[in-house]
Parts: C-alpha cells; sequence; structure tokens
C-alpha cells in the first residue's frame, strides 16, 4: 500500500455518511478534498465492523437508525473509493507490540489495532475526529488535518 494514502477512522465515515451529525460538513470535506487530490484511501474490517454497528444504532444527530439494507448500500458506497486492509498475522504482530510499547488496556485496544493495521500496511496517516484517541501513537503516525 502506498505511504501517501490515508487511513479514515470509523468515526470520519460516520460523520460524512450522517448529514445530520455535527462533524458532517468537516468529514464529508476531508474525504472530498482526498478524493480530488487523487489520495488512496484506506479503511480495515474492523472500521468496516464499527460502521455497521454505530449506524444502525442511531449515529450521533441522527434522526435515526438506518435500516440493516440501507447501512449495508452505505457501506458498500465506501467500499468504492477505499480500499479494505485485512487483518493478519503481521497486524496482530503490530498490535501486540503496540500494546506492550504503549501500555494499552481497554477499548483502547481498538485504536491501537487501526494503527497495527496502519503500520502492517505501510500507511502512515490517519483522518480521525477523535485526534485525542490517538495521542499516544504520535510518534507512529501522522493525523490528517480537519479543517471545515
Amino acid at each position: 500500500m502506498a505511504a501517501d494514502s490515508v487511513f479514515l477512522d470509523t468515526n470520519v465515515l460516520v460523520a460524512a455518511s450522517a448529514e445530520a451529525h455535527p462533524s458532517h460538513a468537516m468529514a464529508a470535506g476531508l474525504v472530498a478534498r482526498l478524493v480530488s487530490d487523487r489520495v488512496p484511501l484506506v479503511i480495515s474490517v474492523q472500521v468496516c465492523r464499527e460502521f455497521l454497528s454505530v449506524m444502525t444504532r442511531q449515529p450521533l444527530g441522527a434522526a435515526r437508525a438506518l435500516t440493516v439494507a440501507e447501512t449495508l448500500a452505505t457501506l458498500e458506497g465506501w467500499r468504492q473509493p477505499c480500499a479494505v486492509l485485512k487483518e493478519d498475522d503481521a497486524v496482530l504482530a503490530e498490535l501486540l507490540e503496540l500494546v506492550r510499547k504503549h501500555d494499552v488496556k481497554g477499548k483502547q485496544v481498538h485504536d491501537a489495532n487501526i494503527v497495527a493495521t496502519m503500520r502492517a500496511n505501510g500507511i502512515d496517516r490517519l483522518a480521525t475526529l477523535n485526534a485525542a484517541d490517538f495521542k499516544r501513537f504520535e510518534d507512529e503516525i501522522a493525523l490528517e488535518p480537519l479543517v471545515s
């Protein structure tokens, strides 16, 4: 995978997909800019799983949860511009190293898994609405600026 690729966190996909989301314009703008600049976009199986979970339980600011069919169709739409990275032994090895190095616990393991997936695939740029969640990994990855 190209080093100039940008990994999209679940919250960016959710915000860009839900027009009522408070960060919709910012997330949609970021994705539009990256696509316009021909930056390769990537997500992972984890992001797809989290997206299905969030969108079917009423995302932030949304009037309602999407149906399963609506959520699957929306996710399929994301699979067009995004490559989906697999989780394999290399990702697990990276995850275990990150957990050790940064003393990662509890729900923070999910964020560490995103970073592990990125590292195993040679990606160092992450677009997320939760920069604070990834602060501990600032020596591992760069955050893609989100501007409105």
